[in-house]
């Protein structure tokens, strides 16, 4: 018996031209790209507690390294707040969310997940002025080759200090990705202050103690373990004072605690390490209490410095390559059985060849189905009479680690010979065997049989 066997595979191609290769070359990735488009006015709101997304132009400087110009295009943006009637001296929590980004993946090649921390600030008009520092975690969905860049969100405070109606407008932001290279792309408004989204209605209570406490940093950002600067005023004199890192929705454990001075001013030099971090908060008792408490003020971890003196920084990028297969022949000769005892025509799968070298998040499946066997005078052995026993080996070092496919009929419609599954980092090169099995029947017409068993990797 010969079931002869066809091959096709899905492959992704990595072509890279203009900016888009200057962008690889450097990284590996693309931080980002501007795309254009004009100003689109958000409505006007006149409800206290209403919230719309308003776009606004936008002007970006992506990292010099990667050889592209300063862009102009259109940010989509929301503003959204947890009391939307707060009264004079509560505390409310800001959540700014680019709905679009000004920004895509301007390279053929995907960017993994949660490389991205977004910073940004939130400008405050009416009866109230001024700005709240946001920022958020380091998470973000993959990006596919050419794709859009994903939404993100960014979350901070600010202490109602008079009532009135406050306004709140979307901001500058950054996106720092760390991917291969610690990178910033900042992105400006170009004609501040950009729509308000969110508008509040503050009132006056008697009883309410206003919360004035502030936290200023010496430096924005610094290498894991950097001690940073943290100079806080207004707090209470005397009081136990905990400044700590921020992950984007609480305290990290990279904290210190010391007493304020008198007049109710200290300065603090925490050593920041968590990768999480995206801020600095301080507050007075055992835990985060934003009516006890500043910030948080944005903060980024970095790779390194500045280049020392007589030194030259190196770098150097992987190029992302193709998911293909081979196998090591086109035919197999299955064993023969009797005429009038039928049973198992046996024999072993061509060993096939897997290699995913393109370093992405998406894992891949092998699948194979095989056409009826037909032999002599129209003779016909179905193709639910063919069953396997994959095997699967994977590679040593490879990211991603292979599973066999289940013992079992192929037939027509087809089954799984072996995959891998999606994650933050997969690849590697794997060979696929597997046992054959004809179930041939007991009195089958004497002669040869052939079916053509087809293999598709995607």
């Amino acid at each position: 018996m010969r079931p002869a066997i066809r091959r096709s595979a899905s492959r992704r191609s990595f072509r890279r031209s203009g900016h888009a290769r200057r962008w690889a070359a450097a990284l590996g990735v693309g931080a980002l790209v501007v795309t254009g488009g004009g100003l689109l006015a958000g409505p006007a709101q006149a409800a206290a507690t209403a919230s719309v997304a308003v776009d606004f132009p936008t002007h970006c400087i992506p990292p010099a390294i990667a050889g592209i110009p300063p862009i102009d295009g259109t940010t989509s943006a929301e503003i959204t707040v947890d009391n939307a009637a707060p009264k004079v001296g509560e505390t409310v929590t800001v959540t700014y969310t680019v709905v679009t980004a000004a920004a895509s993946n301007p390279v053929e090649l995907a960017l993994p997940a949660d490389i991205m921390t977004p910073t940004g600030t939130v400008t405050l008009g009416g009866a109230q002025s001024g700005s709240v520092t946001v920022a958020g975690p380091k998470k973000n969905d993959p990006v596919p080759p050419k794709g859009a860049f994903p939404s993100f969100s960014m979350t901070g405070t600010f202490t109602v200090t008079a009532p009135g109606e406050i306004t709140l407008s979307p901001g500058d932001y950054n996106i720092h990705t760390s991917y291969i290279m610690e990178l910033d792309t900042p992105c400006t408004v170009t004609d501040p202050p950009a729509p308000v989204s969110q508008r509040i209605i503050a009132t006056q209570d008697g009883g309410g103690e206003v919360n004035k406490r502030t936290i200023s940093l010496g430096t924005a950002s610094g290498k894991p373990g950097d001690r940073v600067t943290v100079t806080g005023a207004e707090f209470t004199p005397g009081a136990a004072v905990t400044v700590a890192g921020w992950n984007g929705s609480g305290p990290t454990a990279d904290r210190i605690t010391a007493e304020a001075a008198g007049d109710g001013t200290f300065t603090f030099r925490p050593a920041i390490s968590d990768p999480a971090t995206v801020g600095i908060v301080a507050f007075e008792g055992a835990s985060w209490d934003p009516a006890k408490g500043a910030g948080p003020q944005a903060y980024t971890l970095t790779g390194g410095g500045e280049i020392p003196d007589n030194s030259q920084r190196l770098t150097s990028s992987v190029r992302a390559g193709t998911l293909t297969m081979s196998q090591a022949g086109d035919a197999v000769a299955l064993s023969a059985v009797d005429f009038g005892q039928g049973g198992a025509s046996s024999g072993a799968l061509n060993t096939v060849t897997v290699k995913d070298f393109r370093g992405g998040p998406a894992g891949w499946s092998l699948t194979g189905k095989v056409t009826d066997f037909t032999g002599p005078g129209g003779a016909v052995i179905g193709a639910s009479a063919l069953g396997w026993k994959p095997a699967c080996a994977t590679r040593s070092g490879s990211p991603s680690t292979c599973a066999a496919g289940s013992e079992g009929t192929v037939g027509s419609a087809g089954a799984t010979l072996a995959s891998t599954p999606d994650g933050a980092f997969t690849g590697g090169e794997f060979t696929v065997d597997a046992g054959l099995t004809l179930d041939v029947p007991a009195f089958t017409a004497p002669g040869a049989y052939a079916g053509v068993l087809t293999l598709t990797l995607t």
